[in-house]
């Protein structure tokens, strides 16, 4: 069972992981209106994942004796400049993201949650690879610079970005993993 503390702060997360979808849904339309569609699969791709993890969330809770509480998400911003601000955004929005998984850990140490702690360790891995990927593509834009050739084959290459989490949740996470191993 969770201690409301643990409680609250999890749906805070999940909060902060729907956000993130929303986020990426947002730049993956502004990519698709410019005309990069490997950029906007990459950045639905990244929706998927996100949707993912507030799932993985939202399960934990209720499996825990909680109760996950949607909470209202705030407006993501529509239009970038390019490429490179919508990494740099999006490698910051990370960095915020590893802080709270970071300080959710902190709780879970100090409430002696260790399921919970167990159940985050997931998420702090995971953190370490979306920076990771963030930082690798501003790498190349920064290569890339203004050169329209540079970013249409960058383009094509995000393209090929697949989604490898479950994207159908209407049985509940745990069913869908278990659908998807079969």
């Amino acid at each position: 069972m969770l201690a409301q503390k643990m409680e609250d702060a999890l749906n805070e997360q999940m909060n902060r992981e729907m956000y993130s979808a929303y986020l990426y849904m947002a730049m993956s339309s502004h990519c698709a209106n410019k005309g990069l569609k490997g950029f906007a699969n990459w950045f639905m791709v990244q929706y998927h994942e996100e949707m993912f993890h507030a799932m993985k969330i939202y399960e934990y809770i209720n499996l825990q004796g909680g109760k996950a509480v949607l909470k209202a998400l705030q407006q993501p911003p529509s239009t970038f400049l390019s490429p490179l601000e919508m990494y740099t955004k999006t490698l910051e929005h990370e960095q915020f993201i590893t802080r709270s998984i970071n300080d959710l850990m902190e709780l879970a140490i100090a409430e002696k949650d260790h399921a919970s702690q167990i159940f985050l360790q997931w998420y702090v891995t995971e953190q370490v690879e979306e920076e990771s990927n963030d930082n690798e593509i501003i790498s190349q834009l920064v290569i890339i610079r203004d050169d329209p050739n540079g970013l249409m084959m960058l383009d094509r290459e995000l393209a090929g970005r697949v989604t490898t989490v479950t994207t159908e949740y209407s049985k509940g996470l745990q069913a869908a993993l278990k659908g998807a191993a079969a």
